[in-house]
């Protein structure tokens, strides 16, 4: 358990900051007619926003090799 965690730490940090951004953009700006898919209710936006956030943390993951490859 501790390694998964360890290994997807930077994926973790980016949903909870982006699904904090995402809550707080909902609750600034948001959508007073209702109409809009993302930022009409606040699950919607949170979740939006913690999958952006994972997403763009993620890409700054560093690849392990694996140990054949370094043999080989």
């Amino acid at each position: 358990m501790k390694k998964w965690f360890s290994n997807n730490l930077l994926y973790i940090i980016g949903a909870l900051v982006g699904a904090i951004a995402g809550y707080f953009y909902w609750q600034q700006i948001g959508c007073s007619s209702g109409t809009c898919a993302i930022t009409s209710k606040p699950f919607n936006s949170t979740l939006y926003g913690a999958v952006m956030g994972a997403l763009l943390l993620g890409m700054f993951k560093k690849e392990r090799k694996k140990q054949e490859e370094k043999l080989g």
